[in-house]
């Protein structure tokens, strides 16, 4: 019995990720290769970095270890604190993160003004772009509507869909779409 779960054991991927000021940096390549397949991290030379967000996910998996460049061992709480240190929305984040690859989504960081995440459909990583992109908001946060119209308009440029991944009071995550809203003049109702 013994050699059986010496066995599991051993074939479970176990990384060891490294954390710097802005990321979690991946060394050994059977990591970096088979992490980088399931649409974890960045490929550097041969090295992989992982956000914050992905190393939490990983980290409460079981998936990966982590130290500091101490080589102290970290906890999730550690970790969270490493990222909260560069990310006020760092919770939130990671809840949204989380909530997206449990549905079976391979989920990128965003890019440009607003985009906090980019998915990709079941199946469709390294295949085709991500359809979609994600913009993190709290409930009971105000968020501002040039600020949404401009991050609108910068997904209606990718031709991407934009959805809106609330998290409300309760901890629960709400899906919205959004699409653009087009205002148009009347004539003159009283002529």
């Amino acid at each position: 019995m013994d050699e059986k779960n010496n066995t599991i054991a051993k074939s479970e991927l176990k990384s060891h990720g490294i954390a710097l000021e802005k990321n979690v940096k991946i060394l050994e390549q059977s990591s970096v290769d088979a992490l980088s397949s399931r649409g974890y991290g960045t490929k550097e030379k041969n090295f992989l970095l992982l956000a914050f967000y992905e190393a939490l996910y990983l980290l409460d998996k079981k998936i990966l270890q982590v130290s500091s460049e101490k080589s102290n061992d970290l906890n999730f709480q550690d970790l969270l604190r490493f990222y909260e240190k560069i990310n006020d929305n760092a919770w939130v984040n990671y809840l949204i993160y989380r909530d997206l690859r449990s549905r079976g989504y391979v989920v990128r960081g965003g890019f440009g003004v607003g985009i906090d995440f980019r998915i990709y459909e079941r199946g469709s990583y390294g295949k085709n772009v991500a359809s979609t992109l994600i913009l993190s908001i709290q409930e009971g946060r105000p968020l501002d509507i040039e600020y949404l119209t401009s991050v609108m308009k910068q997904c209606q440029s990718q031709k991407k869909a934009l959805v809106l991944a609330v998290m409300n009071r309760r901890g629960e995550i709400v899906y919205y779409s959004v699409s653009q809203l087009t205002f148009t003049k009347q004539g003159n109702r009283n002529a």
